[in-house]
């Protein structure tokens, strides 16, 4: 059974989402039956690739069209939803970056099997230990960390190798009507919207693992809303 997850590695509730979608795939009976397949999304793809924020509070202020003060409550929020999630989401430190090679770099892992360590160690990077997830040596540090070899990492980001893949991955989630991460898709027959609680997610793969295998393409995706980061900067 096929999960599609499109999320970026800048949303706060993304990687909130992914340890929720864990907790209850651990407790999951058919779990031996996923598939799980990470989507590439950007929720700032105008953001130039030479530019970074080394002050999230700033970055969102400008963006959003906040007071300082607001804006930094915000991410006090979020922080305090992520640590019920076992998430550590510092902001302090964070660096906002674009994140298209950080996608091809999750391009490159999910072919090689490693995949979903590689996404948490991108998480990891950008909101716990404040690395900056646009530099090509921080990503290769990552990609070996996760398995990947150093050679192969840094010829795929000197060429534009996987690119066209991230951007299949974004306008498929506009297709299929996903306007902000995280977005689940089970099995293209039920979609779950944001950092749900663990026991949404639960439901959903028992009501997507009864009906596993049978193919409707054209049934509408069962949609479960929920919090979400969106390209304009909203995240609700």
């Amino acid at each position: 059974m096929k999960i599609e997850v499109w999320s970026d590695i800048a949303c706060p509730f993304c990687y909130i989402g992914k340890h929720h979608f864990e907790t209850a795939l651990a407790r999951f009976s058919g779990r031996q039956a996923v598939r799980l397949e990470w989507k590439s999304f950007q929720l700032d793809p105008d953001l130039p690739k030479d530019t970074i924020y080394t002050d999230t509070y700033h970055y969102l202020a400008e963006r959003k069209g906040l007071p300082i003060a607001q804006a930094r409550d915000m991410t006090v929020r979020v922080a305090a939803m992520a640590k019920h999630a076992g998430v550590e989401l510092n902001f302090e430190r964070t660096v906002v970056a674009n994140t298209w090679d950080a996608h091809r770099l999750l391009h490159m892992a999910q072919l090689r099997g490693v995949g979903n360590a590689m996404k948490e160690i991108l998480f990891r990077a950008h909101f716990t230990e404040g690395k900056d997830i646009s530099d090509r040596e921080t990503l290769v540090a990552l990609g070996e960390s996760a398995g990947l070899e150093q050679a192969a990492i840094t010829a795929m980001l000197n060429s534009d190798q996987y690119g066209y893949d991230v951007a299949r991955d974004i306008q498929e989630a506009r297709n299929i009507g996903a306007r902000g991460v995280p977005f689940f898709v089970f099995d293209r027959k039920y979609a779950v919207s944001g950092a749900q609680p663990s026991e949404v997610f639960l439901e959903t793969l028992e009501k997507a693992f009864e009906t596993w295998k049978k193919e409707n393409p054209n049934k509408p995706l069962d949609l479960a809303g929920g919090l979400t980061c969106r390209p304009d900067g909203d995240c609700d």
